[in-house]
């Protein structure tokens, strides 16, 4: 099936109006629209790829354009050609000599080149008749490390020492991919406490995860500081003194504020603060997270990093003490393999970032991999968890006492139902007649 050729791309808006219920309402992002840039590849084999990219609504459109404009690359493609030098096909995306120029690799084009390459993972995965985890963790490390582009990069982690890290990995790893198969991924929820949620809401949803399990809750805050004190205080009171809790201003603040303002929420014993500030803002995350050390508390970022070379500077001036990898957000896989990487050199936790449309999906098999083949470690790592439309994919996350279980299907859970991409395709499709986004 690797001989396959690439036969044709197209990419549809789909949107969801979660902003009508306040579903994942923040302190900056006040009425998302939870949508995708969703892409499809089509081989004379029959077979198909399927990718997306996530997004919060307006300006879905304008993902669409880039993927689009980066199909061009794609068509006509053999999938043996492109994986059999995964880097160069990686970088003919992201370096050509005009559109690079509307990035290079962030933004718009970055986020279009994620949906295009997460497609052409799932297709490999699935021409392989694997999941896309079970195809990294049983993938050749020489293999692997030929699907990475290590330029900007050397002077935080070499080829040679990112083969070293996965030729470690190889010790135990059957035994961590059996207790992965047994027990899952350990998870953290964010579905109960968005910023938009009222005291009620919040307190049935906490009490509802607390039957199910759950031990690790995130809190929205950042709007007000004594609002904050009151629902960190009240969600505390909910999940007790024991569990894990942490807080996400999603990029409300200036450092200085930022400091001021988790220091008052000090007294609930955030394990960390996430986005803090600008998520471009590398030494200002420095500065905040020099000043919180003292208090317990790490600051986690990431979700809106553009690329490996941000991640490379966080990691570099101690700026995070969790690294959150996007699988929408970076090059896709490829992008994402290289910042893993780069967290175990340094010895920073990964704690991905997830929920919106598919991104639980995508993230749970890059994480699979890291504990199976690259960190072999569970310490203070997790992976969020939102429990949103998650029915509207083919194979949609399996989560079992609190975890991650390991997808069994071929390929990267990327598939959306066909009736789900008709009806909420934007503006045509029939969840989205006789109303039109807030």
């Amino acid at each position: 099936m690797l001989k396959t050729k690439l036969t044709r791309l197209s990419v549809s808006d789909v949107r969801f109006p979660t902003s009508l219920e306040q579903h994942g309402s923040d302190a900056m992002h006040t009425d998302p629209d939870y949508s995708v840039a969703y892409v499809v590849i089509e081989t004379d084999a029959g077979l198909k790829g399927y990718g997306l990219t996530f997004t919060l609504g307006k300006g879905t459109e304008i993902v669409v354009c880039a993927v689009e404009a980066l199909s061009t690359f794609v068509v006509g493609k053999c999938l043996d050609e492109i994986v059999n030098d995964f880097r160069a096909f990686y970088r003919v995306l992201t370096s050509d000599g005009q559109m690079r120029w509307i990035g290079p690799e962030k933004g718009v084009i970055q986020l279009a080149t994620a949906a295009v390459l997460n497609a052409v993972w799932d297709l490999w995965a699935r021409a392989e008749g694997k999941p896309l985890w079970k195809l990294l963790v049983d993938m050749d490390p020489k293999k692997l490390i030929s699907c990475i582009d290590f330029r900007y990069i050397t002077d935080a982690l070499t080829e040679h020492e990112a083969l070293d890290i996965l030729l470690k990995g190889q010790e135990g790893k059957r035994q961590r991919e059996e207790q992965m198969l047994k027990v899952g991924y350990p998870a953290y929820t964010t579905s109960c406490a968005w910023i938009g949620y009222p005291d009620q809401q919040l307190k049935q949803l906490c009490a509802e995860a607390l039957r199910d399990g759950w031990t690790r809750f995130k809190v929205k805050v950042g709007v007000d500081l004594q609002d904050d004190v009151r629902r960190c205080r009240l969600i505390r009171h909910i999940i007790g003194p024991s569990n894990t809790l942490m807080i996400d201003a999603n990029q409300r603040w200036d450092v200085g504020e930022a400091i001021t303002w988790v220091t008052g929420l000090a007294e609930f014993r955030p394990l960390w603060i996430e986005e803090p500030t600008s998520p471009d803002d590398i030494l200002g995350h420095a500065a905040i997270s020099k000043a919180l050390a003292p208090l317990g508390i790490g600051v986690a970022s990431g979700e809106q990093c553009h690329n490996r070379v941000m991640f490379k500077q966080f990691l570099q001036a101690s700026a995070l003490q969790f690294v959150q990898i996007d699988s929408c957000r970076l090059g896709s896989v490829n992008e994402n393999l290289a910042v893993l990487l780069m967290a175990c050199k340094f010895q920073v936790p990964v704690c991905p970032h997830a929920g919106g449309v598919g991104l639980c999906e995508l993230v749970q098999h890059l994480i699979l991999f890291d504990y199976i083949s690259v960190s072999t470690s569970l310490h203070n790592r997790m992976c969020e968890y939102v429990d949103h439309l998650h029915e509207h994919f083919k194979s949609p996350v399996v989560i079992q006492d609190a975890c991650y279980m390991p997808p069994k299907d071929p390929g990267y859970s990327t598939e959306m139902l066909e009736e789900s991409v008709s009806r909420y395709q934007y503006p045509q499709g029939e969840a989205w007649q006789g109303h039109t986004q807030s």
